[in-house]
């Protein structure tokens, strides 16, 4: 029961209800804008991309002005923004369905051994093929599970992905005696770049948080923390097993 003495609380005024009213939707209205945007870009730029090698009797506008019967002042000018990226997806497929047979494969064996005998083509066209093979034919391969582990020094714990176990060299020349893992720590806000650390499978602590989850706590800078309890509770456990 609010006593008669304590003053009422004060109702915000006009100009803070239309700013709050302003920064919420904001809040709705960024991450559609933003996204709606990037992929109309994208769309846009592969579009610029592809239709300088496409013969100009086929694009769009001559087509339709053929079919019509319409010439001079009469003609119509049309750009279908995506025409570009349907034209780039039918013939990436039809290379790739002529790449996996014999004669394709043949050809390409035979450009691949003619781009070999250039010296500097040959380093470049190695350098891409490399990076498209890792970042496309292995597309299946995915970070296992999130976790903790101590980066840059002790006592300082950072978000990190474990991609693999250790092997080959990399664990034969290594001091320590048990198994190793692969793990990718990643920069924020972009958690593309990083850095590939090998550390002791027991220094490393595993996460319950997705890689969804922890990719997001990440990315926000530590603003949007799933499952903080659970989390804690987990991280809590680990330190009365290893005492």
């Amino acid at each position: 029961m609010t006593s008669p003495f304590e003053p009422e609380p004060k109702r915000p005024g006009l100009f803070t209800r239309l700013r709050n009213s302003f920064l919420t939707g904001i809040v709705v209205i960024a991450p559609v804008g933003l996204t709606v945007w990037l992929i109309w870009t994208v769309i846009g730029w592969v579009d610029g991309f592809v239709w300088p090698f496409v013969p100009s009797s086929y694009h769009p506008t001559e087509l339709l002005n053929r079919v019509l019967g319409l010439t001079g002042e009469d003609r119509v000018e049309i750009d279908v923004r995506g025409l570009g990226v349907v034209v780039f997806l039918l013939f990436t497929m039809i290379v790739g369905w002529i790449a996996k047979g014999l004669i394709g494969r043949s050809m390409i064996g035979f450009a691949e051994n003619l781009v070999d005998r250039t010296p500097v083509v040959r380093s470049i066209y190695s350098g891409i093929k490399q990076l498209a093979e890792t970042v496309f034919a292995q597309s299946e391969r995915s970070f296992e599970k999130a976790c903790l582990v101590e980066y840059p020094r002790r006592g300082i714990w950072a978000v990190a992905f474990i991609s693999t176990d250790t092997k080959g060299e990399v664990l034969a020349k290594t001091p320590t005696m048990g198994d190793m893992v692969s793990v990718f720590v990643p920069t924020t806000p972009n958690p593309t770049s990083g850095f590939l650390l090998f550390f002791p499978k027991e220094d490393v602590i595993e996460l319950d948080m997705t890689i969804e989850d922890a990719a997001k706590l990440v990315i926000s800078a530590g603003l949007v923390y799933p499952n903080g309890e659970k989390a804690k509770e987990a991280l809590e456990a680990e330190f009365r097993k290893a005492s």
